[in-house]
């Protein structure tokens, strides 16, 4: 990836995507939370992955994308697929049956840091300057004065659950930066084959430990899973593989920080919340984490094969 030219129309787009990425991310957890009412977690997240995983099909082949081959490749794609969706799919999925969608969006937001320290302790795969390293700590306090005490009153109430979000966190950090493995395939394929490789390891594990065909999905429930599958996983992850190989795996965990600070801003504007000094301190230090996090370096810039 080295010898490319970063333009600044590129980098802008980027770092839109990944303010999208957030959004669509940011309300996954209110969406899973509504399904688990009444589908079980597995069965949600099969849902999930299956229909997004036929839509992005659909448009690979609209759209003329190459379907992966070799051994090789799809032995990456089903690593991705368990690593960066079946595992934390599941974890967060099980674990929103106790745990409140704002608690478990606040525990998610480690995702950053879990990548970062994969990637200094074992892959050391992109360089972690001290702009990341300040990112990640200012990210994370911002998170912390946006959220307030209050949010976090639920810490330790259900702690099996809630070290199984903290886990899908790390499984995701792993999963962005295994993500880098994909990048000689297109974005729009890797999503695809990925959620449909996850789609076959769900489906059967809630055939046999769940018995869904027991349950009586409500209207709400069924609408929540057909809004995780297009938004919050078919076009999310097109933009979240195309990410990783722009601002790197680092950079697009970012957006775990910006889940915040967007569910804040739609409180002001839309339903007349006020804000106060410390959120708006807070929502300063994650925008500044996120720039630290996510501008490139001159070493890891934008290829042109990438820009659209």
């Amino acid at each position: 990836m080295a010898g490319f030219e970063i333009r600044s129309e590129s980098r802008m787009t980027e770092f839109a995507l990944l303010g999208v990425l957030a959004c669509f991310w940011a309300s996954s957890f209110t969406f899973i939370r509504i399904g688990v009412e009444t589908i079980p977690p597995l069965a949600l997240m099969g849902g999930r992955t299956l229909i997004a995983g036929v839509l992005l099909f659909v448009i690979m082949r609209m759209w003329g994308a190459r379907w992966p081959k070799g051994r090789v490749i799809w032995r990456k794609i089903w690593t991705q697929a368990i690593l960066g969706i079946v595992c934390p799919f599941a974890l967060i999925a099980w674990a929103e049956i106790t745990v409140e969608a704002s608690l478990a969006s606040i525990l998610n937001a480690t995702t950053p840091i879990f990548a970062t320290l994969l990637t200094v302790i074992v892959t050391r795969h992109e360089a972690i300057t001290g702009g990341k390293l300040f990112g990640v700590v200012i990210g994370m306090a911002g998170v912390c004065l946006l959220v307030g005490l209050e949010a976090v009153n639920g810490v330790g109430r259900d702690v099996v659950a809630q070290l199984a979000v903290v886990a899908a966190s790390a499984c995701y950090a792993g999963g962005a930066i295994y993500g880098r493995n994909l990048k000689e395939i297109d974005p729009l394929a890797t999503a695809a084959t990925t959620t449909l490789s996850a789609a076959l390891l769900l489906i059967p594990a809630s055939l046999v430990l769940e018995h869904p065909w027991t349950a009586a999905p409500s209207r709400m429930s069924l609408i929540a899973m057909l809004v995780l599958a297009i938004f919050s996983t078919a076009l999310a992850y097109v933009i979240y593989f195309r990410l990783i190989q722009t601002l790197g795996s680092v950079g697009t965990t970012a957006q775990s920080y910006l889940r915040v600070p967007i569910g804040v801003a739609i409180g002001v504007v839309f339903l007349d919340e006020s804000l106060d000094l410390s959120d708006a301190i807070g929502m300063a230090c994650v925008i500044a984490g996120v720039a630290a996090m996510t501008i490139p370096s001159r070493r890891a810039p934008i290829p042109p094969e990438i820009v659209r």
